[in-house]
């Protein structure tokens, strides 16, 4: 039996958390959506998810200063950066990491998944 997949939505925009939540549940994803980042690095503990989509500028922090952490405890997460700004640093230039802007084309989404 297949494993559903978990994903972890940190992004404070609740309309954007709905719909992309909406998409991914009717695809069999589990999800859990955190609207700030300090309540998703805690469901990021808690849940070990499979794929994160990490939006950039929340109320409590900047989501990609967490890309390093994510990365050095999370190896095998796929990781889905949200923000228009486009950062030049090799970081950024990994296989499991994706930088998407939005709005999001889910058919798009779902090809990377």
């Amino acid at each position: 039996m297949k494993k559903n997949k978990k994903v972890l939505i940190i992004d404070d925009e609740r309309d954007f958390c709905f719909l992309l939540k909406s998409y991914l549940s009717k695809k069999n994803y589990s999800i859990q959506v955190a609207n700030n980042l300090s309540r998703g690095m805690q469901l990021l503990e808690e849940s070990d998810p499979d794929i994160i989509f990490l939006d950039n500028n929340l109320p409590d922090g900047l989501g990609w200063d967490m890309v390093p952490y994510i990365f050095s405890t999370y190896p095998g997460v796929k990781l889905n950066l949200i923000s228009a700004y486009h950062p030049t640093s090799t970081l950024f230039e990994m296989k499991n990491l994706k930088i998407w802007e939005k709005p999001l084309d889910f058919r798009s989404i779902e090809k990377y998944l």
